[in-house]
């Protein structure tokens, strides 16, 4: 573990430098893959600068708006930098906002956006790991197994090291999703990458030694993990259906273009 990156003088907080740098490859990353699912560079450029700034922005006003009395005494803390006076959830709101009214200005395909970005989120997802790694969150139950790791005072189950290696694989699945997936309609790549993240979780859940139990021993992280999985699944199985269909008809058109 390694929370703190000391330079100098200097003191940085490495989990927080490990996902901002997982959110810039991952951008990155998505604007170069782009036109494999008809969107221009640009446009997702745009779209996911505009997302990230009203997200920032969004997080901290939320942040402000539920506990004001933290900058009551020096209200300049409202343009610091610690990544603990942000509210996530005001950020994902602001975030889709943004994004929405970008999207329908734009006039563009909501599925091919979400597929688009789906590359960023899966390299989000190891550079998640690798910050619960650095700052000792998301640890495992003990354990007495060969690869068990001392954290906190026991030996347990590296969660953390189980997380990043399923987020490589769904990222290696995600990254040729175009490949794979190129016959299906737009949005399946984005609907595997939620299937596939969501099962990780459910799996690497029962060997977490942290988090809030709801009942039976199942996390509540797990809970909303299967729920997430099954939209996921009745998605692709819409798409995958409507995909059949639709192929019988340009068969049936054809066969009849034959016969005349």
């Amino acid at each position: 573990m390694m929370p703190i990156l000391q330079i100098g003088p200097i003191s940085l907080p490495l989990p927080s430098i490990i996902i901002i740098a997982g959110i810039w490859i991952g951008f990155t990353l998505s604007e170069r893959r782009a036109e494999d699912y008809g969107i221009s560079n640009k446009q997702l450029g745009n779209l996911m600068l505009l997302a990230t700034l009203f997200g920032l922005l969004g997080a901290r006003l939320a942040y402000v708006v539920r506990y004001p009395s933290a900058f009551c005494a020096n209200p300049l803390d409202i343009f610091s930098r610690n990544p603990g006076l942000f509210d996530i959830y005001g950020g994902i709101l602001a975030a889709l906002i943004a994004s929405i009214i970008y999207i329908q200005r734009k006039n563009l395909n909501v599925f091919s956006i979400l597929d688009s970005i789906t590359p960023a989120l899966a390299i989000l997802g190891i550079s998640i790991g690798i910050s619960h790694l650095a700052s000792g969150k998301f640890f495992g139950i003990p354990s007495d197994l060969p690869w068990a790791i001392n954290l906190w005072g026991s030996n347990r189950h590296p969660t953390q090291i189980y997380e990043i290696i399923l987020a490589v694989i769904i990222f290696i699945i995600i990254f040729q999703g175009h490949r794979i997936f190129k016959p299906v309609k737009p949005g399946f790549v984005f609907l595997s990458f939620l299937a596939l993240t969501a099962f990780a979780h459910i799996f690497i859940g029962y060997f977490r030694g942290d988090g809030a139990l709801i009942f039976a021993g199942i996390h509540r992280d797990q809970a909303v993990a299967w729920v997430i999985l099954a939209i996921a699944l009745w998605g692709m199985g819409i798409m995958s259906n409507k995909e059949l269909i639709d192929n019988k008809v340009k068969l049936d058109s054809i066969g009849q273009e034959e016969l005349k």
